[in-house]
């Protein structure tokens, strides 16, 4: 029998022996996988490599500058040919911290996050309608010429947080962007809370904090996409939502933990269900702590 539980333990898929920690200013920000590690070992005037962690060069302080560097950076390794860790650049900047964005040390190309272990941050929104019948969901199909998750279901709007943008504005952005959502009502969207989870990946370690928010849209509303990341827009009731996250792997990954916090927290799996108890805390687990480095 298939079970909720699956898409939390798919999500939290970690094991730090393969990793290295990456540590700037005594703060852990990242880890590297054991060969991308050594392979910076040909930067030695941008890291400083050891055994038990990899450090930036001690020369290299203040936002600007770790930033600057870090860019030219990738900009090398997407030009290492067949074996390159970066087939290419996205240029969206994400921000580098030990804890809260607003606490960045520098930035770094959004494509570069999983190889270089950092924190990642993004918002997800629950656009949802309430018909005679119960609660219906808005969905959204991904663009089939997508370069990650082609075709797969999503959350009416989702993105990442870029370095200059500010959770409302960048909430504002994405719903005007990905569903035609105006200023007006998206300001109606509610935060709900955040999840998280830990998960390795072909490129290396992901390390994500999804800020959710449910917005009630009118009977009326259709969305419409004006950015191509969207082949399509379906409206579901939200027992076939939660029939597609059990029983299918439909959704982007991370998309069916969002949709399991939207159904813990509107009852539709309460606490009697048998996989309650696990669900509300495992998709929230315990960050890693930072290292002492000696």
């Amino acid at each position: 029998m298939m079970k909720f539980i699956r898409h939390i333990q798919r999500c939290n898929n970690h094991n730090p022996d393969d990793y290295v920690p990456f540590v700037v200013d005594d703060q852990l920000v990242g880890r590297f996988r054991h060969a991308f590690a050594e392979r910076l070992s040909d930067w030695p005037e941008v890291f400083a490599v050891k055994k038990s962690a990899v450090s930036l060069h001690e020369k290299l302080q203040g936002y600007e500058q770790r930033s600057f560097v870090i860019d030219e950076l990738l900009q090398a390794l997407t030009t290492c040919g067949e074996h390159s860790y970066l087939p290419y650049l996205l240029g969206e900047m994400y921000a580098v911290s030990a804890n809260r964005r607003e606490e960045a040390l520098f930035e770094i190309d959004r494509s570069a996050a999983a190889l270089f272990g950092i924190r990642s941050f993004g918002q997800h929104l629950n656009g949802f309608v309430r018909k005679r019948d119960g609660i219906h969901m808005w969905l959204g199909q991904r663009a089939a010429d997508k370069r990650t998750f082609p075709g797969k279901l999503d959350q009416l709007v989702a993105g990442g947080l870029p370095v200059g943008e500010t959770f409302e504005s960048n909430l504002h952005k994405e719903c005007r962007e990905e569903a035609d959502i105006g200023d007006e009502l998206a300001s109606l969207a509610t935060p709900v809370g955040a999840i998280s989870y830990n998960v390795d990946t072909e490129k290396g370690f992901k390390y994500d904090t999804l800020y959710c928010y449910d917005l009630e849209l009118p009977d009326d509303f259709v969305p419409r996409c004006t950015d191509g990341e969207v082949d399509a827009f379906k409206l579901l009731p939200i027992e076939e939502v939660m029939h597609i996250v059990l029983e299918t792997d439909d959704f982007k990954f991370n998309c069916n933990l969002v949709i399991i916090d939207f159904l813990l927290r509107h009852g539709f799996i309460g606490p009697e269900h048998e996989e309650y108890l696990d669900l509300v805390t495992r998709l929230h687990p315990v960050m890693r702590r930072p290292v002492q480095i000696k």
